[in-house]
C-alpha cells in the first residue's frame, strides 16, 4: 500500500479518506493476532478522516499526508490519546500535549490512527519485551518484527496502514523495518524534534519513518522535520523535497563497503547485499574500513543505558505513573516497590547496568571510556566519507529469527544490531530497504548510510537501487 497510490486515489475522488481509515479499522481487526497495536483510536480518526474529506471537497489540501492514515509509536506523545511506551508503569498515562512530530502531521492534514506496540521503553530489538504481549511478524507469525518500533513495522508490513512513527535508538526503526521488509529511515541526530518522545538516550533518540517504499517514507519525513523551539538538540535546516529526489540508473556514485561488516557473512548474505549493487550502472564499490567497529555494541550499552538509568529515575510511581505502596510503607518502600513492578526485566537491566556505569569509581572506566570509543567511531565514518559518497550494507546481520530464539541470552540479542548502532554513534542518516528473499522466504534488509545532514543523497540513491531490486524481482518472476 504505497503512498503514492492512496494519494492518487484521493485526488481523482476514487475513495475517500473515511474510506481509507474505514477499510483500515477492517484490517486492524483481522490482523488482530498480530498484536501491532496498544490503543486504537477508530472515533477520533473517523472524525479526523470526515474532516478531511470536507476540507478537499472544498478544494483545501493541506499536504501530500492530508487525509491519510498515520499509526504512531507508543513513546511518543499524543495528547488525549494513551501513551504507555508498552509498560505497566504508564498504563494509565494520557499525555496532555502532542509530540512535536505528532502536532505536524495533525496540521499536514494526517490522521493519527492508533498507537503500535513496542519493545518497553523503546528497549529491544525483538519487540518480545513489551508488557503487553509481543508483535507477530506479518510475513512469518512465528517470527519476531523486530525491535523495538516493531508494531510500526508490522502495521506497515501488514497493509494497515500505508505510514508509521517508530523512534530509532541503536537501529529500532531499521531493523524492524529489515525484518518485515518495508522501508524504515533514520534522520540525521537533529533532523527531527524529540519534543513528546518518551526519552531512552536523549544523546541518540530519533524519531523515524516507515512506508512501504522510499517515497513514502522521504514524505513523512518531509512533515515532521524542521527545526522546534521546544528541542534544543534539533537543528534549524530546513527540510527538502526528499520524496521527489530521484538519481539517474546510470549516475557516477562511490559506494563504501565496511570490511568489518562484510567479513562476517556468510555467502547467502554477502550475495544478498553485493547482487543489486554491482548490477547497477555507474556504481563503483570501494572496499572501507571502519576499524572501531568492535567496540560499538559494548560501547552503546554503556551510553545508552547510563542516558536511560538518568531519563528513567524520573518514574517513582509519586508524580505520575502506577503506584504500588503498601500498607505503613514509607516513600523509599514505595520507590522500590513501584519500580520493581512496574518495569520489566530488560529495562531494569538497563537501568542497572547504566547505574553502575555511572557510579564512583567506575565513571572513568566505563562511561568515559565509551564516550572517547564513540568518538572514535564517529571518526572512522568520517575518514570514510572522504574516500565515498555513501556506505551500504546489511541492516542485520539475520533475517527475521523465531520468537523466543534470542530473550534467554540478551548478548545474541544485542549483536543483532550490529550494523545499525555505529550509525547512531555517530548521529547519520541511514535507512533499511527490503532486498532479495533468502533462503527461508524472508527479506534481507539492505542499509544505505549518509554523511551529516546528507539525506537528499541518501533518498536519490535508496530511490535507485530499490528501482533495481524491483527490476530484478521481475526478471527472477
Amino acid at each position: 500500500m504505497r503512498l503514492s497510490q492512496l494519494r492518487g486515489a484521493l485526488e481523482r475522488g476514487e475513495v475517500s479518506s473515511r474510506g481509507l481509515v474505514e477499510t483500515a479499522l477492517c484490517k486492524a481487526e483481522e490482523c488482530e493476532d498480530l498484536n501491532a497495536f496498544i490503543t486504537m483510536n477508530p472515533d477520533a480518526a473517523l472524525s479526523a478522516a470526515d474532516q478531511a474529506d470536507s476540507e478537499r471537497a472544498q478544494g483545501q489540501v493541506r499536504s501530500p499526508l492530508h487525509g491519510i492514515p498515520v499509526a504512531i509509536k507508543d513513546n511518543i506523545c499524543t495528547k488525549g490519546l494513551r501513551t504507555t511506551c508498552a509498560s505497566r508503569f504508564l498504563d494509565n498515562f494520557v499525555p496532555t500535549y502532542d509530540a512535536t512530530a505528532v502536532q505536524k502531521l495533525r496540521e499536514a492534514g494526517a490522521i493519527i490512527f492508533g498507537k503500535t506496540n513496542c519493545d518497553e521503553f523503546a528497549m529491544g530489538s525483538s519487540n518480545e519485551n513489551s508488557a503487553y504481549g509481543p508483535v507477530l511478524n506479518p510475513l512469518n507469525p512465528s517470527c519476531v518484527p523486530g525491535g523495538s518500533s516493531g508494531g510500526s513495522a508490522a502495521a506497515v508490513a501488514a497493509g494497515i496502514v500505508p505510514l508509521s512513527l517508530g523512534s530509532d535508538t541503536g537501529g529500532s526503526v531499521r531493523q524492524p523495518a529489515s525484518l518485515c521488509g518495508v522501508v524504515g529511515v533514520k534522520p540525521s541526530y537533529g533532523r527531527v524534534s524529540r519534543n513528546g518522545l518518551v526519552a531512552f538516550g536523549s544523546s541518540l533518540d530519533q524519531i523515524g519513518t516507515f512506508a512501504a517504499d522510499v517515497e513514502g517514507a522521504a514524505a513523512l519525513l518531509e512533515v515532521i522535520a524542521g527545526p522546534d523551539p521546544l528541542d534544543s538538540t534539533c537543528s534549524n535546516r530546513a527540510t527538502e523535497p526528499w520524496s521527489q529526489q530521484r538519481d539517474p540508473q546510470d549516475a557516477p556514485i562511490r559506494i563504501g563497503l565496511p570490511k568489518e561488516y562484510t567479513s562476517v557473512l556468510d555467502d547467502e548474505a554477502k550475495a544478498a547485499l553485493l547482487a543489486p549493487l554491482e548490477a547497477m550502472d555507474g556504481v563503483q564499490l570501494v572496499e572501507i574500513s571502519l576499524a572501531h567497529t568492535e567496540f560499538a555494541i559494548a560501547t552503546y550499552y554503556v551510553l545508552g543505558s547510563a542516558e536511560a538509568s538518568a531519563n528513567l529515575a524520573r518514574y517513582d510511581g509519586i508524580r505520575y505513573g502506577v503506584r504500588v505502596q503498601e500498607a505503613g510503607a514509607d516513600l523509599e518502600e514505595t520507590y522500590i516497590a513501584s519500580r520493581s513492578q512496574g518495569f520489566g526485566a530488560e529495562v531494569k537491566r538497563r537501568i542497572m547496568l547504566g547505574t553502575f556505569a555511572l557510579s564512583a569509581g567506575y565513571y572513568d572506566a566505563y562511561y568515559n571510556k565509551a564516550c572517547a570509543a564513540r568518538r572514535a567511531i564517529g571518526a572512522d565514518f568520517k575518514q570514510a566519507f572522504e574516500q565515498v559518497d555513501l556506505i551500504a550494507s546489511l541492516t542485520a546481520p539475520s533475517t527475521a529469527f523465531p520468537l523466543g530464539s534470542k530473550t534467554a541470552d540478551p548478548l545474541s540479542m544485542y549483536l543483532s544490531d550490529i550494523f545499525t548502532v555505529p550509525v547512531s554513534l555517530a548521529g547519520l542518516p541511514a535507512l533499511s530497504l527490503p532486498g532479495q528473499l533468502a533462503k527461508d522466504g524472508l527479506p534481507w534488509g539492505l542499509q544505505v548510510i549518509a554523511p551529516p545532514w546528507r539525506e537528499d543523497r541518501m533518498f536519490g540513491f535508496a530511490s535507485r537501487l530499490e528501482a533495481k531490486l524491483v527490476e530484478q524481482g521481475r526478471s527472477q518472476a
